[in-house]
């Protein structure tokens, strides 16, 4: 029998019909003890249960660019950075039908100067991580924007060719160091696309000033096509400067600290292993080779297919790069509201379009809208990939992930506008339009079928995007069932 003092209370299971167990007695006592929920003590316990368990599925809020003078002083060095690259990118199409009579060389040869680079692509690819967790961003804004004044330096001398080749690796990992770490940075912030498209956006500022202030330069003044990079000399410094000191804070230790120790040591290894990081790199080597092979070549290509003057096909470039900083600006709008996944297939789709008129339709005035067109359209895709990124894959992978990807995709900038060089130097220039074609339907095919479903992912999906991942899986169920049956 329970005592008085210490009351209990037992209760009489059943057995159920047809089973023979005995009567089974359970002590209840102890559930009656407990406090009631609305006791101050339960309260307390699940207050601390809460503190200390916090739910696996927890989604804090990301920082917002804005949300402080360090995040808005950061984010406007970028904006500066990324002005530089992209003037830095562009001037090869003004300055390379000036390089040719300059050094005596041919198209094979001073295509070189878009091949070099890639050396100083690939290692930044290579050491981005690794540049992270010694040095921090804050060794980043040191190493990217003075490799950046070196090699305008040295330009500004115009050396021998051979040295020239050379120097141009030096602007290719100050790039490929710049590229990787601000988009990864600024794609971790609250509304990554539209402040990707703003970063970008900047970018194609550069671009699109860049031809215009060299071509102005060498035609209308009669200076030396290197004369340009007296320019480039001062903004690296203001890069420099402002990058310095906008991260001066982030150093080593503390990107280490924000990252377990686990994540940060095998980082690299472990985003390789992931389908997104190839698919993205792929994807980013021939969107950057579209890009920098239109507006690299299309000044040439205007004079000598389309039959233009010099200034005017120089502006032509000028319209091409304007084409993309549009499309970064107002489309960074429209493409979270119908998702990155199914955005960038119609871009794409659209850009094909105008790239066939620009092939087919032999007209200076239309090919120079037609380029346009191409470039604005083309202008959204790399934020859009460094957003799906974040969404597909965890925080810790992000940072190496979107820099190998970034650096990697970076090199088609050396690639492609090299291999379109030494076949136009077979064939004729008329080849770029329908290389550009082939490479805008190979990304489109590449993007529609290599990039894991979102909604699939656990990521955040528009509903178009979950239509078009319903899709793609009744497609592949429909393939599979049909070849399984003819076996």
């Amino acid at each position: 029998m329970a005592s008085c003092s210490e009351p209990s209370m037992t209760t009489v299971n059943t057995p159920k019909a047809g089973n023979p167990a005995a009567l089974e007695l359970q002590d209840v006592s102890n559930y009656l003890a407990q406090p009631t929920l609305d006791s101050p003590s339960q309260n307390s316990s699940r207050d601390s249960l809460t503190d200390s368990q916090t739910p696996a599925h927890a989604v804090s809020a990301l920082p917002r660019w804005n949300e402080s003078r360090s995040n808005i002083f950061k984010t406007l060095s970028t904006f500066v950075g990324f002005l530089v690259m992209g003037a830095n990118d562009a001037v090869y199409g003004a300055i390379i039908p000036y390089l040719q009579p300059y050094y005596g060389i041919s198209y094979t040869v001073v295509s070189l100067v878009f091949l070099s680079p890639m050396v100083g692509y690939v290692s930044a690819a290579a050491l981005n991580n690794t540049l992270h967790k010694t040095v921090g961003q804050r060794g980043v804004a040191i190493v990217g924007p003075g490799a950046h004044l070196l090699a305008y330096i040295i330009i500004s001398v115009h050396p021998p060719y051979p040295a020239l080749v050379c120097v141009f690796v030096l602007a290719g990992f100050g790039n490929g160091v710049l590229d990787a770490a601000w988009n990864a940075w600024l794609g971790n912030l609250a509304n990554p696309n539209e402040i990707l498209g703003f970063l970008h956006g900047f970018y194609g500022v550069g671009a699109t000033i860049a031809p215009t202030i060299a071509t102005t330069m060498i035609t209308q003044r009669g200076w030396g096509w290197y004369t340009f990079y007296y320019i480039m000399i001062g903004g690296a410094l203001v890069e420099l400067l402002t990058a310095t000191s906008a991260f001066w804070q982030e150093s080593g230790a503390r990107f280490r600290a924000t990252i377990s120790a686990e994540a940060a040591s095998g980082a690299t290894r472990a985003a390789l292993k992931t389908r997104v990081a190839w698919v993205s790199a792929v994807f980013l080597l021939c969107y950057v080779g579209i890009e920098v092979s239109l507006g690299g070549w299309i000044v040439n290509f205007m004079i000598e297919i389309r039959k233009g003057q010099k200034f005017e096909s120089g502006l032509v470039a000028t319209g091409f790069w304007l084409g993309i900083t549009m499309g970064r600006v107002i489309l960074g709008f429209v493409t979270p509201r119908i998702g990155e996944h199914v955005s960038i297939v119609l871009y794409l789709l659209l850009a094909s379009a105008m790239q066939i008129t620009l092939w087919l339709v032999p007209s200076f005035a239309i090919s120079s809208v037609a380029v346009a067109l191409v470039g604005f359209l083309l202008g959204p895709l790399f934020p859009a990939v460094v957003v799906a990124t974040t969404k597909l894959l965890p925080a810790h992978l992000h940072v190496a992930t979107i820099g190998f990807a970034a650096a990697f995709g970076g090199s088609g900038a050396c690639v492609l506008p090299f291999g379109v060089g030494a076949v136009a130097q077979a064939t004729g220039l008329w080849s770029l339009q329908p290389i550009i074609l082939a490479m805008l339907i190979f990304s489109c095919f590449l993007w529609a079928f290599g990039i894991p479903n979102i909604a699939k992912t656990g990521g955040e999906a528009t509903a178009a995007e979950r239509k078009v991942g319903k899709a793609k899986q009744e497609v592949k169920r429909m393939f599979y069932g049909c070849f399984a049956a003819r076996l």
